[in-house]
């Protein structure tokens, strides 16, 4: 860092209104970020949450020029803000600033901080790159005519199957209809039971059993800042939604978060109308980029424009809590994107926790069964 530097931390609902301001400004300057995650109004509101959510804000000659938000857990261990929910992460900064990083980890009093989603920019943080995988993302711009029109100029090989599946949703359910920005809470509750459902079927940790998720999930619904809102997309059929999407969106950024259908009409490709139902709309909305995240799905490759770069690993400073949290995390880590990489190993290990959550879902159906023929 340059001379007249220093660190100052704060827990995230402190930030007055003269640091956000810095903050919005950084973003605004720099399209890497951009991403709605990495706004302050995400860290306010994790931070609600999160009792250890912090703000490392670097000053060059008594000026805020960047914004470290992080959550500190005990002994030390620290995480980029929302690990295992935020999709994007960095220190956002002016222009031209750099740091040192173990005098950043000193400064926040911690011996390890660990990222999954790091943007490829942060060059002090390049060191303790354990991996870089690519964050698939599609580029948008305002389409000319209606949405069949769109889909057709911009997904020619898509637009027969799926326009051809919206129809038959509306002879044999309801009107298929699509509102980009629904503000019923109603509907919010409904995605969050049928994601909840999914992950279940498919073996995966269900984010919505934890109370904490589910509260900061419904306030992120209710922010709705230039840097920071929360969008509720919803296909219905008739008055039934069939499947819906929460996710934040910048001013520029629409990050692709939570998707979720009801099971039943799995036929017609929910998930993906919604994709590209959502794609056309947040174009017309303003926005030029969403940001679909890591992760090896069809529906990414179907339709990406390009891909970015995010990273994982773990920055340290010399302490025995560093050295046994990397021993610890590291493997596992290993282990699952080996998998995830790996298409031969991916499918059988997608099976197999399908197999598992079926076999799990069976049996809570069945206790379930039995506590009510017992009482």
């Amino acid at each position: 860092m340059r001379s007249k530097s220093a660190i100052t931390i704060h827990r995230p609902e402190e930030l007055g209104e003269s640091l956000r301001r810095v903050w919005h400004r950084a973003m605004d300057e720099s399209p890497e970020y951009a991403n709605p995650f990495l706004a302050p109004e995400f860290a306010i509101e994790v931070g609600r949450y999160r009792g250890g959510a912090r703000v490392a804000v670097l000053h060059e000659g008594g000026e805020a020029v960047g914004f470290l938000p992080y959550e500190r857990t005990a002994f030390g261990v620290g995480r980029a803000i929302g690990l295992g929910l935020s999709d994007c992460q960095a220190l956002v900064h002016r222009s031209g600033v750099t740091w040192d990083t173990r005098n950043l980890l000193r400064a926040c009093a911690l011996s390890v901080f660990e990222f999954d989603h790091l943007v490829e920019e942060q060059k002090p943080f390049g060191p303790y790159v354990t991996g870089t995988f690519a964050s698939l993302v599609l580029d948008l711009k305002p389409g000319e005519g209606d949405y069949p029109q769109w889909l057709r100029a911009a997904y020619p090989g898509l637009a027969k199957t799926t326009l051809k599946k919206e129809r038959r949703l509306s002879r044999n359910v309801g009107e298929v209809r699509f509102v980009y920005d629904e503000r019923d809470p109603r509907v919010l509750r409904t995605l969050m039971r049928w994601k909840s459902a999914q992950y279940r079927r498919t073996g995966r940790m269900d984010r919505f059993s934890r109370p904490w998720i589910v509260d900061l999930v419904e306030h992120l619904f209710q922010v709705r800042e230039e840097h920071f809102t929360g969008v509720l997309s919803v296909v219905y059929a008739g008055d039934r939604p069939v499947a819906a999407h929460f996710g934040p969106r910048s001013r520029t950024v629409f990050a692709a978060w939570f998707t979720a259908y009801d099971p039943e009409f799995g036929y017609y490709s929910p998930g993906l109308m919604m994709h590209l139902r959502m794609a056309e709309a947040a174009g017309r909305d303003g926005v030029t980029l969403m940001d679909m995240g890591r992760g090896e799905k069809e529906y990414k490759d179907w339709l990406k424009t390009r891909e970015l770069r995010v990273a994982e690993g773990f920055a340290v400073r010399s302490h025995p809590v560093a050295a046994a949290h990397r021993l610890w995390r590291r493997p596992v880590r290993g282990l699952r994107n080996t998998v995830l990489v790996h298409p031969g190993l991916r499918d059988p290990a997608d099976r197999l926790l399908k197999t598992v959550g079926t076999l799990r879902t069976s049996g809570l159906a069945h206790s379930s069964g039995a506590g009510a023929r017992a009482r």
